[in-house]
C-alpha cells in the first residue's frame, strides 16, 4: 500500500507504540490516592511537562482531551459562553475550518445566541489581517483560525491575527492540528489564547489529544464529573495515550525542521511528477516556492473533468490511499467548502485530490501514484463523459 493520507491519520512512531505498550502494563487511576494511582499521576504530569517544554507552554496550560474535534468544541463553545454574560455574543471563524470548529459555531449560533461571522480568505485559503480587523468589535467572545488548513495547506498568519484580536481583548484559538510538527509552533510566541492539538496527526495514537489553555482564559466546561484537568475538562484519564502522545508530540517537535526539509523535498517532486503525467491539474492553495506558506507534507490538486471520489476509488484499487477534498453525506458527494470559499466553482471544487505525506512516505510511494494516476484520470473522465 502506497500510503499518502498522513493528515487523516498518521502511522504510529514505533517509540510512541512502545512508551503505549509499556504504560498499559501498568495498573493505576491517576486520579487515585493509592501507590498505582500516584505513579499514573505521576506519568501523566511527566508527559504535561514534556509538552509544554517543546510547545513554548506552562505546564498548567496544557489540558489533557480525547483528541482534536473536543478541544476545538471545548474551546469554541466554552469560552464562548464563559464571556457571553459580558454581552460578548458573536463568534467570528475563518470560513475553511474544519468542521470540528465550524460545526461547533454554528450550533452556538443556532442554539445558543451566538452571531456567527465567516472571515473570508483568499485564493490561497488565507485569513488576512485587514479582514479581521474590520470584524472585530467590542461584542465578539472569541475568534477561531486554524494553524494550517487540512485541505489545502495553507499556513495562516497566526501571530498577527492574535495580536490583533489581543488588542481588542479578544482571545484567538487556533486549530493547530496539522500544523505541529511540520511547522514551528510555540504556544506563547504565537500569542494565541487557545490551541488545538492531537495524537494521531504526528506519529501519536487515536483519540488523545490536549487543548492549549492560558490560565487567564475563562472557559466553561462541556463534561462535568471529576474535575480533572483544571476543572475544565472531567473524566478518568487515559494515561497510556498521554504517555504516547507526549513522546510523539516531543519527538515530532525536536526532528520538526529535518522533517519538514524531507517532506518538502519529496512534496515538490511529486508536485512536478503529477503536472508531467496530468498537464492540467490545478494545485490548489499557496505556493510551494513560498518559504513557511504551505506545509511541507501536502499537495493539493483539482482535476478538471474528474469526480474526486472516484478517482480516490480508482487509485485505492490500486493499493494506493489519498483523500478526496470534498465530504461525503448519504453517498452524495459535495463540493469542498474549503476550495469554494477559495473561488472555486462547484464543478472543480468536486474534482480535487489531496496528496499527504509523512514519516513513513518513501520515493516508492511517489512512483505508485504516477504510475496509476494517468490512466486513473482518464477513466474517472471518460466515467463523467457517459454520464
Amino acid at each position: 500500500m502506497a500510503y499518502l493520507d498522513h493528515a487523516a491519520t498518521t502511522p504510529m512512531l514505533p517509540e510512541a507504540l512502545d512508551a503505549y505498550v509499556a504504560t498499559a502494563r501498568e495498573v493505576g487511576n491517576a486520579s487515585s490516592l493509592h501507590g498505582p494511582g500516584r505513579a499514573a499521576r505521576r506519568l501523566v504530569e511527566e508527559s504535561r511537562e514534556r509538552i509544554a517544554a517543546v510547545l513554548g507552554a506552562r505546564p498548567s496550560e496544557v489540558i489533557f482531551t480525547g483528541g482534536g474535534t473536543e478541544s476545538d468544541n471545548l474551546a469554541v463553545k466554552g469560552v464562548y459562553w464563559a464571556r457571553r454574560p459580558q454581552g460578548r455574543t458573536k463568534v467570528l471563524a475563518g470560513a475553511v475550518e474544519h468542521h470540528a470548529v465550524l460545526d461547533a459555531v454554528h450550533w452556538l449560533g443556532e442554539h445558543e445566541g451566538a452571531e456567527v461571522v465567516s472571515l473570508p480568505v483568499d485564493h490561497e485559503g488565507r485569513v488576512r489581517p485587514e479582514v479581521l480587523a474590520e470584524a472585530l468589535d467590542d461584542t465578539v467572545a472569541l475568534v477561531t483560525v486554524m494553524w494550517a488548513n487540512n485541505e489545502v495547506g495553507t499556513v495562516q498568519p497566526i501571530a498577527e491575527l492574535a495580536a490583533l484580536a489581543a488588542a481588542h481583548g479578544v482571545p484567538l484559538h487556533t486549530d493547530a492540528v496539522q500544523a505541529v510538527g511540520q511547522v514551528p509552533v510555540d504556544y506563547a510566541a504565537s500569542g494565541v489564547a487557545a490551541l488545538t492539538l492531537t495524537g494521531h496527526k504526528l506519529g501519536g495514537p487515536l483519540g488523545v489529544g490536549a487543548l492549549m489553555l492560558g490560565r487567564d482564559v475563562a472557559c466553561t466546561p462541556l463534561l462535568h464529573g471529576g474535575g480533572q484537568e483544571r476543572d475544565v475538562r472531567s473524566g478518568t484519564l487515559d494515561v497510556p495515550g498521554i504517555v504516547a502522545f507526549a513522546c510523539a508530540v516531543e519527538h515530532a517537535v525536536k526532528h520538526q525542521e529535518q522533517h519538514a526539509q524531507r517532506l518538502a523535498a519529496l512534496r515538490d517532486e511529486l508536485i512536478e511528477r503529477v503536472r508531467a503525467v496530468v498537464p492540467d491539474a490545478i494545485l490548489n492553495g499557496a505556493p510551494a516556492d513560498e518559504p513557511g506558506a504551505r506545509l511541507p507534507g501536502n499537495a493539493h490538486f483539482s482535476f478538471p473533468g474528474c469526480e474526486g471520489d472516484a478517482l480516490l476509488l480508482l487509485l485505492d484499487a490500486q493499493d494506493i490511499a489519498v483523500s478526496t477534498g470534498s465530504a461525503c453525506s448519504a453517498g452524495v458527494a459535495q463540493p469542498s467548502h474549503v476550495l469554494l470559499q477559495m473561488g472555486a466553482d462547484p464543478l472543480s471544487a468536486r474534482s480535487s485530490l489531496r496528496f499527504t505525506l509523512g514519516h513513513t512516505t518513501t520515493r516508492a510511494d511517489l512512483d505508485a501514484l504516477i504510475t496509476a494516476l494517468p490512466a486513473a484520470v482518464d477513466r474517472a473522465r471518460r466515467a463523467g463523459m457517459s454520464r
